[in-house]
C-alpha cells in the first residue's frame, strides 16, 4: 500500500496526522471486497457464484464503501504505526487511541483517499538549567518534645481501661457506652434511630450527634434528654443548621489508664529494651531517619521546581486524566473503598462531585507530571541504569529490614515487571544523589518536626 502521511503538531502534545492511499491502492481493495462477496453471496435467479459485478454494485454498493474505507484506513495506519522509523514523538502515547474529529471521508474510486487523525504524542522538551541551583530548605532536628509526644503515643497504645466504680461520674477521658434514640417534639422515640451499645471516648468528639459535653458527668444507668442545635457549617450535613432532641442511656462507665513512662512500660513495648533510655535512644534513631528522608524529599522537590522555572513542557490531556485517575484510585484504595463509591461518599458528604475535585487536583497533577518528565529525561541523558550488584545489594537491604530471606525477596521480585520497577527506583535515587550533589541546599527557616509531619513545611 502506498501512504503518504503530513503532520502538524497541535496545542497539549497533540499531533495530526494527514494519510493519503492512492486511488490504485483503493481501487485495489475495493475489487477485492466484491471478488470476496461474489463468492459467496446467493441472489435469487443466479447460481451461487455467478452473479454479474455490475448487479452486486448496485444491490450492495453502501457495504462495499464502508468495507473498503474501513480496510483501508485501518491498514494505512497499522502500516504507519508499525514503521521503525517512525520518529518517537510521531508515535501515539500507549493510552491514546488515534481518532476522527471529522466526518469519515467519502469513497471516490477516482481520487486518492485522504484522512487525518488525531491523537497524544510523548511532549516534546528541553531540559533548562538543572546544576549549579541554590535552594533552601527548613531546619530542622529532633526535640524532646519530638520523642516525648512519640512516648505518649505508646502510653495511650498500652493504656488499660477499667470500670468505674458504680455512681462515679463520667469524665472526659473516659470509654463509655451507651444506647440514644433520637425523639419527636412529644417526646417519643422515632422508630428506626435507636442505637444499642455504642462506645466511644468522651472528648473524642466520635458520635453523630457531637453529645460529649452533655454527656460527661452521667453516671452508669443514668438516662438523659438532649437537646441540641447545630450551627450551619457542622461537619455533618444533615444536621448542619437544625435542631435535635436525643434520648441518652449511660450502660458502661470505663477509665483509661495509663502506664508509667518506666523501666517497665520499655520492656512491655519489646523485649530489647531493657531501660526507658533504650527506648529513647530507639525513637530518636527512627524520628531521625524518617526526618532525613522528609528532608531529601523537600531539597528534591525545590530543585525541580526551579528546573520548572526554565523547562516549559506541554503535558499531553490524556496523560493529565491519566495521572488523576490513578490518584483517584489511590485515594480510595488508602481508604478502603472503591473509586465509585468514593464518588458517592464525597458527594453525599458536600465535598463537591468527582469532577469537581480532580478539577481541583489539577494544577498539581500536572506538576507532578513535569517533574516526573523532567527525572526520566535526564535519567536518559545521563544513561543512569542499575546494575546486578545495584539490585542485589537492594534485595539484601529488603531482607534486612523486613526479617525476610534474600531467597524470598528474590522471589518476590522475580516477574520481569517488578525487577524492571526496582530497576526504575535504583536510577531514579541515583538521579536524585546525583542532583542533590550538583546544586547547593542553604538552610532555611527553623522549623518544628511535628510542622514537617503535619505537611506544613
Amino acid at each position: 500500500m502506498t501512504v503518504t502521511k503530513e503532520v502538524e503538531r497541535l496545542e497539549h502534545s497533540e499531533l495530526k496526522m494527514t494519510l493519503k492511499i492512492s486511488k490504485e491502492d483503493v481501487r485495489s481493495e475495493y475489487d477485492k471486497i466484491i471478488g470476496n462477496y461474489a463468492k459467496t453471496i446467493q441472489i435469487p435467479g443466479f447460481r451461487k457464484g455467478k452473479v454479474p459485478r455490475d448487479i452486486l454494485v448496485r444491490k450492495f454498493a453502501d457495504v462495499f464503501s464502508g468495507e473498503t474505507l474501513g480496510n483501508v484506513m485501518e491498514n494505512a495506519l497499522t502500516e504507519t504505526f508499525k514503521e521503525e522509523s517512525l520518529p518517537k514523538e510521531e508515535q501515539p502515547l500507549p493510552y491514546s487511541r488515534p481518532t476522527l474529529k471529522d466526518d469519515p471521508p467519502k469513497l471516490d474510486l477516482e481520487k486518492d483517499l485522504e484522512f487525518s487523525v488525531f491523537y497524544d504524542t510523548f511532549p516534546q522538551f528541553t531540559v533548562g538549567k538543572w546544576q549549579g541551583l541554590e535552594i533552601e530548605a527548613p531546619d530542622i532536628s529532633i526535640e524532646a518534645e519530638d520523642i516525648g509526644r512519640e512516648l505518649e503515643v505508646i502510653r495511650e497504645r498500652n493504656a488499660i481501661v477499667l470500670d468505674r466504680d458504680d455512681g462515679a461520674p463520667s469524665a472526659k477521658g473516659d470509654v463509655i457506652t451507651v444506647n440514644y434514640a433520637e425523639l419527636s417534639e412529644d417526646g417519643e422515640i422515632i422508630p428506626g434511630t435507636e442505637r444499642q451499645d455504642f462506645v466511644f471516648t468522651l472528648g473524642s468528639g466520635s458520635n453523630v450527634f457531637d453529645f460529649d459535653d452533655e454527656v460527661t458527668g452521667m453516671k452508669k444507668g443514668e438516662t438523659r434528654d438532649i437537646s441540641k442545635t447545630y450551627a450551619g457549617d457542622f461537619k455533618n450535613k444533615d444536621l448542619a443548621g437544625q435542631s435535635r432532641k436525643i434520648r441518652v442511656t449511660v450502660s458502661a462507665v470505663k477509665e483509661r489508664k495509663l502506664p508509667d513512662l518506666d523501666d517497665d512500660l520499655a520492656q512491655d513495648v519489646d523485649e530489647k529494651y531493657q531501660t526507658l533510655d533504650d527506648l529513647k535512644a530507639n525513637i530518636r534513631e527512627r524520628l531521625g531517619k524518617k526526618l532525613e528522608q522528609n528532608l531529601r524529599n523537600i531539597k528534591i522537590n525545590n530543585i525541580l521546581e526551579k528546573v520548572l522555572e526554565t523547562t516549559p513542557i506541554d503535558v499531553p490531556e490524556s496523560m493529565i486524566r491519566i495521572e488523576l485517575d490513578s490518584q483517584w484510585r489511590t485515594l480510595a484504595r488508602q481508604l478502603g473503598s472503591s473509586p465509585e463509591d468514593l464518588a458517592v461518599s464525597f458527594e453525599k458528604s458536600g465535598s463537591g462531585t468527582r469532577e469537581t475535585i480532580l478539577e481541583g487536583w489539577r494544577d498539581g497533577a500536572v506538576k507532578t507530571l513535569k517533574s516526573r518528565l523532567i527525572v526520566e529525561s535526564l535519567i536518559l541523558e545521563r544513561k543512569l541504569d542499575a546494575s546486578d550488584e545495584e539490585m542485589e545489594k537492594q534485595f539484601e537491604t529488603f531482607a534486612a529490614g523486613s526479617d525476610t530471606s534474600i531467597e524470598d525477596v528474590k522471589k518476590y521480585y522475580e516477574s520481569e515487571n517488578m525487577k524492571q520497577f526496582l530497576k526504575d527506583e535504583i536510577k531514579e535515587r541515583k538521579f536524585f544523589d546525583l542532583l542533590l550533589s550538583e546544586n547547593t541546599v542553604k538552610a532555611g527557616e527553623k522549623k518544628k518536626y511535628l510542622d514537617l509531619i503535619s505537611n506544613n513545611q
